[in-house]
């Protein structure tokens, strides 16, 4: 099918919400007409609902693309713990939308349903920026503040999300169908415009603005929160000119009834005396319509089919968590520009608006023209099939970037590196029978060691002894290292003789650690007097006299060739060169020339080596996936559901969603698998769901639109009722 064709899956979107008989209502007085747009058959109160959807999906979408990276820099926690919480914040978004089709069909209505969960949402953001300021208590009222926030968003994205699409609808008349139709694709621009632009925009707000020396998280939250305020208050102002139709009761809730009544009725007469019914819904025409019980036999046909969908879900959803994470450890810089890890989500808005046309108009035909019959249930296997393929592009660009990373020390290991910052070189032997031959040459002065040495421990921390033989001296040293850690043997010169000192450099690794999009530069400082460094606008620290060792800063990635130092006399620069991403650098100011201090680079972690252009291929076939089993699949199932079960079908389209998202909580809480393998895994387990799902599909009989329209159907006229969802994941429609 195709899903431009203006044909019912457009024209049945909004549905009775009753099965019941609609009884006529008494004449009244001729309204006035409401106002049109520029005189044409679009009622301007349409203009306010679509600029407010923008601006909402805008707040929804740019708040959560820097969220993963909030919950693993700011918040500190783990990657898979931001990752079970992202996903169970994604999950949440999708149970509240029932909340909201309840409360706006059975008692507030639309209008009010949108306007008051609106200020829940406003109030969400209001928290959740709060949260993300520094100054602002410790990391316990962080975290607090971020999940009553995300919960309060959670609410508020729900709840309206149901009722802004359908309230869109409300306001065109019955002989007006075809504008209504034109409105729903501008509705679904706004969606994409409103996710393509924040998923750019917030993501900078987050890297290249500073607050408080790190990250501003609290600009890039409050600058959707901001949105979401203009898209309340654009909203009122069309207040007078809304048609508002009152509540109108939720079909949902008579479906459910429908069919537990059909269960314990059917539980209750086991003992046979009753003639058997034909199809165990039928056990509930004792109270029910005859229509409302066939409407929900084929509902039931469908949600059948809906079992298998919450693992493509699972898969799709992670371009925002575990995608996002691999992100942070691939080089950002694509020449002309440099891409933050955040900001690839964008890909996803941006290859579906090329997809939707290029698999409706070129692809499709081109199968059709072959003589393959490419059905509905077809298209969706293929979906699935090419998300597990994405898994497994993942996967491999996974293994490739551990291969490039830095070897990590074992159980009874650590990693040495020695700085000979004397004039003279140095030779350095490690006493003890397993470690003696590591150093076999001298070290000059202010060599630049080629990698870490392995030191191998008896227990799980003790003392090293070394001998440091310096022109006609020898000089013993001991020094205390525990398993698992990088240390930096510093050698400096004492009057006539050389000491040392060990640093630990455990806290700095591995890649990790390091903030995404940013480098880390830490000094040593062999001037006789303390240094001041100014490394930005936000960003300076302090290094000791005499071999003063700083901690390691984070900073942007960038070049740095005049960095502002200054002592208590005078006032000098250095070049740090090109900082790249990931990287760790070690910096000694020393004065060896007469040409002022200077300062000698180290490189203590190398940059991330591999671009991040090679997440592409990933995200084309993922979003191909999406094009192919979104799309198609709302399609399918509105040709073969009822009418008056659009909106349950919605529903349960979205509680797929938010199972999918259950399901990525869990194996990130308590998989314990290496990331390649999780994505290996997550592949697999989807091909299996496949090979389920196509087998479903194949003893499934698609109902023809004659078999399903039934009697209400042709009485009921065609009414607004309440859409669940236009958007499923930006796109889903």
């Amino acid at each position: 099918m195709n899903p431009f064709q203006k044909n019912e899956s457009k024209e049945t979107l909004f549905s009775p919400v009753s099965t019941e008989e609609v009884p006529p209502r008494p004449p009244s007085l001729p309204k006035k007409p409401p106002p049109k747009i520029c005189g044409s058959n679009y009622p301007l109160s349409i203009a306010f609902i679509v600029v407010n959807e923008f601006c909402e999906r805008f707040s929804y979408y740019g708040m959560k693309a820097v969220l993963t990276l909030y919950f693993l820099y700011f918040l500190h926690w783990n990657a898979d713990t931001s990752t079970s919480v992202y996903h169970a914040f994604s999950s949440l978004c999708y149970f509240t939308p029932i909340l909201g089709a309840t409360i706006a069909d059975s008692w507030l209505g639309r209008f009010k349903t949108i306007v008051y969960l609106s200020l829940v949402y406003v109030l969400g953001h209001v928290i959740k920026s709060l949260g993300a300021l520094p100054i602002l208590g410790g990391q316990m009222v962080h975290t607090v503040l971020s999940l009553i926030g995300l919960s309060l968003i959670a609410l508020g994205t729900g709840g309206i999300k149901p009722c802004v699409a359908a309230f869109g609808g409300d306001q065109f008349e019955e002989k007006h169908a075809e504008e209504r139709s034109r409105y729903f694709s501008v509705f679904y621009l706004a969606i994409n415009a409103g996710s393509l632009i924040s998923t750019f925009i917030t993501p900078m707000l987050r890297g290249d603005v500073q607050c408080f020396g790190e990250d501003c998280y609290a600009l890039a939250f409050g600058v959707p929160g901001l949105l979401m305020v203009i898209a309340l208050v654009v909203f009122l102002m069309g207040s007078k000119i809304y048609r508002k139709p009152p509540p109108e009761g939720n079909i949902a809730t008579q479906v459910v009834k429908c069919i537990r009544f059909a269960i314990s009725n059917r539980f209750k007469n086991r003992s046979g005396d009753l003639p058997k019914q034909q199809h165990w819904l039928d056990w509930a025409a004792e109270k029910y319509p005859k229509q409302l019980i066939m409407d929900v036999k084929a509902l039931t046909r469908i949600l059948f089919l809906y079992i298998p969908l919450p693992m493509f879900w699972a898969l799709l959803d992670q371009q925002g968590s575990r995608w996002t994470l691999q992100a942070t450890r691939m080089n950002g810089n694509l020449g002309s520009f440099v891409l933050q890890p955040d900001q690839m989500q964008v890909l996803n808005p941006f290859l579906v608006l090329i997809f939707i046309p290029l698999f409706d108009l070129v692809i499709y035909r081109l199968i059709s023209k072959c003589g393959i019959k490419f059905s509905s249930l077809r298209k969706m296997a293929v979906g699935m099939i090419l998300a597990c393929l994405a898994f497994a592009v993942a996967a491999v660009v996974e293994i490739k970037i551990n291969e490039m990373a830095p070897p990590q020390p074992g159980p009874q290991e650590i990693f040495l590196q020695v700085l000979n910052l004397a004039d003279d070189e140095v030779k350095v032997t490690v006493l003890g029978d397993e470690n003696n031959s590591l150093l076999v040459e001298s070290i000059k002065s202010f060599q630049k060691m080629p990698r870490y040495s392995k030191l191998h421990l008896k227990t799980k921390s003790q003392d090293f002894h070394f001998n440091l033989k310096y022109h006609n001296l020898s000089v013993y040293t001991k020094h205390s290292v525990e398993e698992r850690n990088w240390y930096s043997l510093i050698i400096r010169e004492s009057g006539k003789s050389i000491s040392s000192m060990m640093v630990k450099d455990a806290e700095n690794k591995p890649q990790t650690s390091h903030k995404a999009g940013t480098t880390a530069v830490r000094f040593v400082n062999t001037l006789h007097k303390e240094v001041n460094i100014s490394l930005g606008a936000d960003i300076s620290l302090s290094v000791g006299e005499d071999y003063g060792v700083s901690a390691y800063r984070t900073v942007q990635r960038g070049e740095y060739p005049a960095m502002r130092c200054q002592t208590k006399d005078k006032d000098f620069s250095l070049n740090l060169g090109l900082l790249d991403f990931g990287a760790a650098y070690l910096f000694v100011i020393a004065n060896r020339t007469n040409q002022g201090p200077q300062a000698w680079k180290m490189e203590d972690i190398p940059a991330n080596k591999m671009s991040v252009a090679w997440q592409l291929p990933q995200y084309a076939l993922v979003t191909a996936g999406e094009v192919m089993f979104s799309v198609t699949g709302l399609e399918f199932s509105y040709s073969q559901a009822p009418s008056s079960m659009k909106s349950v079908l919605q529903a349960a389209w979205l509680l797929t969603v938010a199972v999918g998202n259950i399901i990525v909580l869990v194996v990130a809480q308590f998989g314990g698998l290496v990331q390649w393998a999780e994505f290996i895994l997550f592949s697999c387990l989807l091909l299996v769901v496949c090979l389920i799902f196509s087998i479903m599909g194949y003893y499934y009989v698609p109902l023809k639109p004659e078999d399903i329209q039934g009697p209400a159907d042709k009485q009921i006229p065609h009414t607004q009722g309440n859409m669940i969802n236009l958007e499923t994941k930006k796109t889903r429609l």
